[in-house]
This record gives C-alpha cells, structure tokens and sequence, in this order.
C-alpha cells in the first residue's frame, strides 16, 4: 500500500515521514488559497457528508472504539460519541447561515456615514489533534465547527486508538475529497511533525505537558492553536445538599468511561465529618449501577497496560503516605482486561501524586472541608480546572462558588453536562487550556472576523490632510476635547 493515498485524502504510514503529510498539506494549502470563498452549499454538504459518515457507520465505531480499549461499552459509545456528533454537527449545520452573514457594527459618530461590518472568512487549512479517551467525539465535534466555517482540514488521530483511526481514515476517503478532509495515523512523532506544519489554526485536546510541547512547535510557523487541556475538575458538595442524591451523580460522572474523561470530577470535598457517609452512599451507587461490576459489559476497561500502572501507582504513592484506600465495589480489580473498580480514596493530601496530577481514571479523593471559605480557598490554590462542579440548592451559597471561583465551564447540581451545551462554549483556562468551541465559538475559533470600513461618498477626511493648517488644528481640539 503506498503511504500517502490522495484520492482518499488518507496518510497512513509512519514511514511515509514529513514529505508524505507535507504533500497532503499543501494540496489543501494550494485549493484554499485557490478557492479561498466557501459558499453556505459547499458547506452544508461537508457538513450532511460528516453526519452520513457517523450515522452510516455507528456499528463498525462502536466495534473499533472497544476493540482500542480491550472493552469500551456499546452504550456509553453511543451516548458519549455517536449522540454528541450527531448533535454537534446538527446544531452548526443548522445555524452556520446565520452565523455567515455579515455582522452589521456602528461606526464612531466621527465617521458617518460611513458603514462598517464583520465579515466572517475560512482562516484556510486546519489541524486537529485527537486524544484517543474519546477519539470519534473529539474528532466529529471540531471537525464538524472547521467544516461549518468553511475550511479544510487535517487529523491527527491517537496512536492508542489504531482500530478507530483506521477507520475513520477509510471513511474520511469515502465522504471526503482529499482536499476536503484527510486522516493522519501515527505515534507521538508523527504528531510532532502534524503540529510543525504552518495551519492557518491548530486545535489541540490533551494533556498539559503535552500540550506545552504542541504550542511550543505551533510556534515555529506563529500558528494559532486551541487547547483543550485537562486538570483536576473539583466537586464542592454544599451544606445545604442532598448527600445521597449528590452521590449518584457524582459517581455517574466518574464513572462513564471508567473515569477517562477530561473533565470527570477528579476529587470531592464534602463537610467535614460526612466523609465516611459520601462513602457509604457512592458504594450504594455503584450497587444499583453496576451490581455484577466483575462481568457487566457496561463498565469500560482502561485503554492500555500503561495507564492501568499509572493508576496503581498513583494508589500505591497514596497509601504509603498515609492515604486509606476504600473498594467502592465487591468486585476487584483484574488486571488481564484491565478492569479497575472504582475506588474512594481518604486522609489524601498535596504531597501525593494522585492529588497533584489529572487522575484520568476510576480513583475518587475525598476531601474535608470545614466552611465553604475553606473550600473555595482549597480550590483557588490550584490550578485552574477545566471543571468545577458545585452541588448546592441554597443561591447564597451557590453564586459564591460560581463568582469566587474561576474554571472552563461548570455544572450545577450535576456533572459533565455543560459540554453537551452547543450554546454554551467549551474550553479550558490557563493549565486547562485557551481558546474554546462548540457552537458558534467553534465557528468563530476556525473563521477570521475580518473588519470592513466602508467610506461614504461624502465624507469630511479631506479636512485632516497636510498641509495642516488653523482649520485643522480646529477640528482636532473638537475631536479630542
């Protein structure tokens, strides 16, 4: 099989090296320097392509996404990535009319009747890189926003996810032009090589250390990039809450996924003295979720042996500086499918690794707080999330969290669900990542708003040109009074 196929717009071998994606790169380089106007047909094709492609093949993504992950639910694949593309892609299809109409502004009184406006452009070719925790979902959805705004674009997708990027390469070669839209498969260097290329926007989900790798080679060609990064997404459990009902949706959240989602709750921090009751009514959860955990096919594994140590070695860090590790299920950990149950973890503090780095698994740290002071102060001296969720009925209390603390997006009174929101922007801040999408963010993150001044054909500029005399000096003490 030769390495780059330009009628299917896949780049499929390592070996193939630079030159080979470089080639692909420039082809769509030349055809939107060459066609740089992308009409609103042009783009609702692209965009009905992208939601065959999805539609027409949930079954063979569901097969490929678990067959990555040694065992990825059914039902979590579809509720977690073939729903979310899907809506991804209706909510832009349907909206980018609107969104491509120019912009009508008012001009500074100064320069009437003059006209201005916004005018939103392709920016031209795009990256995306593409982790492999969710690897159709954190493909559809930026490709569906780049598509929606009328540019081309390149994928990079996760080499721990070889089944799913295979196929998503083959199909993007059967909806797609290879001018349209081309899928890159490789390791970590070919991903160096990817963010290298000078994109006109490169989009980026993944973890912060790699992200400071990927903006730093994005700089090398000034290329702007988005990056959705990850963290520890905290949870404060207010007073004045529910304890059994914030429980149940708390464990849902970290447990969809096994707990590899970017913006799981990472860790708890509950009134003190209702440790061992958050305990006991998160075990309760997992019973009525997942009463035979050993064999259910509804719990997904973790992706590969090397994350599976990583999470041991985040309990065995924990326990040996003091940490008391408590099974949340009967069921235990089994290391040959690399099922891991969740696991409560209490008497945590700063100085273990579990509390220093994104989990990205089924492990829960539960902290104590004595006041919501204390808590917010907890949350303020770390880092910046991607999430914060805030369980509270009490609107003092709750609108405290939200003003006194500053993270990416926030869910009340549940998890995760504020990324299902097209209306509402997705993106981290500072460690969790700049930029955002989703909606008409994504369209704005992948269109340059271009600014035009229309002059009058009466207008009073003549008046400021040189020479300049006692009539100007007039006129520029009235403009600056």
């Amino acid at each position: 099989m030769n390495a780059i196929e330009p009628a299917a717009g896949i780049v499929r071998e390592q070996e193939a090296g630079l030159d080979a994606f470089k080639s692909v790169f420039s082809a769509m380089h030349t055809a939107s320097r060459r066609s740089p106007a992308v009409d609103i047909g042009r783009r609702r094709m692209r965009l009905d392509a992208l939601m065959s492609l999805v539609r027409d093949n949930t079954e063979r993504f569901i097969t490929a996404i678990s067959a990555d992950f040694g065992h990825r639910s059914a039902h979590e694949t579809r509720l977690l990535e073939i729903f979310p593309s899907l809506e991804a892609i209706r909510h832009d299809r349907s909206h980018v009319g609107a969104w491509m109409k120019p912009q009508k502004k008012s001009p500074s009184i100064w320069f009437r009747p003059g006209r201005a406006s916004i005018i939103a452009q392709p920016l031209g070719v795009v990256g995306i890189i593409v982790p492999w925790n969710y690897p159709l979902f954190l493909a559809v959805s930026p490709l569906a926003a780049a598509l929606a705004a009328g540019n081309r674009v390149m994928i990079k997708m996760s080499e721990f996810t070889p089944r799913t990027g295979e196929l998503l390469a083959e199909l993007a070669g059967r909806y797609f032009s290879a001018e349209e839209v081309s899928v890159l498969l490789g390791d970590a260097s070919v991903g160096a090589d990817f963010a290298r290329l000078p994109f006109d926007h490169l989009l980026f989900t993944g973890s912060t250390r790699v992200g400071h790798d990927i903006m730093r080679m994005a700089a090398e060609n000034l290329t702007p990039v988005t990056l959705e990064l990850g963290g520890k997404s905290p949870v404060i459990l207010g007073p004045g809450y529910p304890l059994e009902k914030a429980a149940e949706r708390i464990m849902v959240g970290k447990m969809l996924n096994a707990g590899q989602t970017c913006i799981a709750p990472d860790y708890v921090l509950v009134p003190a003295g209702r440790e061992q009751a958050f305990v006991e009514a998160a075990r309760a959860v997992v019973a009525r979720c997942f009463p035979a955990m050993a064999t259910t096919p509804d719990y997904t594994s973790i992706i590969n042996e090397r994350h599976y140590q990583r999470l041991q070695g985040y309990l065995g860090d924990a326990q040996q500086r003091g940490a008391r590790i408590v099974p949340l299920s009967t069921a235990s950990a089994d290391a040959t499918d690399r099922r891991l149950p969740p696991l409560a973890l209490l008497d945590v503090n700063d100085e273990m690794r579990v509390m220093q780095d994104e989990i990205f698994g089924p492990l829960l740290p539960i902290l104590p707080y004595a006041d919501l002071d204390a808590a917010i102060a907890y949350v303020n001296r770390h880092p910046r999330p991607l999430a914060l969720y805030c369980f509270e009925n009490d609107a003092g209390r709750r609108d405290r969290v939200l003003n006194e603390t500053v993270a990416g997006g926030v869910t009340v009174n549940d998890t995760l669900l504020h990324i299902a929101q097209e209306e509402l922007p997705f993106g981290g801040i500072g460690p969790s990542g700049m930029g955002q999408y989703h909606g008409i963010e994504g369209f704005r993150t992948f269109s340059k708003q271009k600014a035009v001044f229309y002059q009058s054909g009466l207008n009073a500029m003549s008046l400021f040109n040189p020479p300049y005399g006692a009539l100007f000096e007039r006129l520029t003490k009235i403009l600056i009074r």
